[in-house]
């Protein structure tokens, strides 16, 4: 349920209906509005209906909510989409593109560096870059883990980027959070609701990737374990799905990117590496993605893909990665966003 409050309404009476709420054990989240106050009511829809929110003081209407995900909602929002900065660079609120790269994984400090140089020259946001890597193999690389930490340490340093990498084990997540500025949930673990309830009390941006045989109402009620430990810092990302097609890795939903733009009020995110699988497709992918709305693109770009240990074939050329923000840029300046 959402409690719309009068525009009058006081701090007392807002704080008197999440008192209320929360004494019934319902989640409350109050959302301030430019002219009027929400508060999300995340529970037994009709134990809340029975509390008679509508008589106390403050209170415009009682609204019932009816999607299966609750807080990433636009039904919650009001409709105003979530913005936030991650050292500077703004994600979310339709004007700006952010524009995520680097390596699929840390593999040296030397192919680090040479990387994030040539994605900071070439105008990107942010820069990502892997310490662990889940496998389907259990054979093949895994990532340096703990040993990449400092190497990503050096690469913002050396960039003023900030860092977006993955979490996979809540055991590193108070090591990897000293690290990470924006810290990313795989696709394997879009139901790893433990793992979504730890990075949603480490207080730091999220990155959520839509699972690899995930509808977007599952996607969305991942979102929710984040969101309803209070942090709204939260990006969804699209990276493709399996279906019954073998031509590429993964297929792209981008009728899916369209339909979060209208459903729900955080920001998305596409990743056009993994749903291709081959780098030739990365550039047209994200220049869709850009044209659709979304509100960025992550994409991994390697000094020499060949000797890539980690998905070699769709990491592009770091020298062609400027000519590539370029024309991604262009197709995001159709809607009139720019680069963040």
């Amino acid at each position: 349920m959402m409690v719309v409050m009068t525009p009058q309404a006081t701090e007392a009476e807002i704080a008197a209906v999440v008192e209320k709420l929360e004494a019934r054990g319902v989640h409350a989240k109050v959302m301030p509005g430019e002219l009027t106050t929400a508060i999300g009511a995340i529970g037994d829809p009709e134990g809340v209906r029975e509390m008679g929110l509508e008589g106390m003081p403050g209170v415009d209407q009682v609204i019932p909510i009816s999607r299966p995900y609750k807080l990433a909602s636009s039904e919650l929002s009001h409709y105003e989409p979530t913005t936030f900065e991650v050292d500077g660079r703004r994600v979310g609120g339709g004007q700006t593109f952010c524009l995520i790269a680097g390596p699929c994984t840390v593999e040296t400090r030397e192919q680090t560096l040479a990387v994030a140089d040539a994605v900071s020259k070439g105008n990107a946001s942010m820069m990502r870059g892997g310490a662990f890597k889940p496998r389907t193999s259990p054979f093949a690389f895994q990532g340096l883990g703990l040993d990449a930490f400092e190497i990503l340490k050096e690469a913002r340093e050396a960039t003023g980027l900030p860092i977006v990498t993955e979490l996979t084990d809540v055991a590193n997540a108070e090591a990897l959070a000293e690290v990470a500025d924006v810290i990313q949930v795989g696709a394997r673990n879009m139901q790893n609701y433990r793992l979504l309830e730890m990075v949603g009390k480490l207080g730091k941006p999220v990155l959520l990737k839509r699972g690899l045989s995930s509808t977007v109402d599952e996607l969305l009620q991942a979102a929710d374990y984040i969101l309803k430990e209070g942090n709204d810092e939260l990006m969804l990302c699209e990276r493709g799905i399996r279906t019954f097609e073998t031509a590429t890795r993964f297929t792209l939903d981008l009728a899916g990117v369209a339909y979060l733009k209208l459903h729900t009020h955080l920001p998305v995110i596409v990743d056009p590496s993994h749903a291709a699988g081959d780098r030739r497709l990365v550039e047209p992918l994200s220049r869709a993605a850009a044209a659709i709305g979304a509100d960025g693109i992550i994409v991994e770009v390697a000094e020499d893909p060949e000797a890539a240990l980690c998905d070699g074939p769709q990491q592009l050329y770091a020298r062609d990665f400027g000519r590539f923000s370029q024309a991604v840029a262009a197709h995001a300046a159709l809607l009139d966003k720019r680069l963040a």
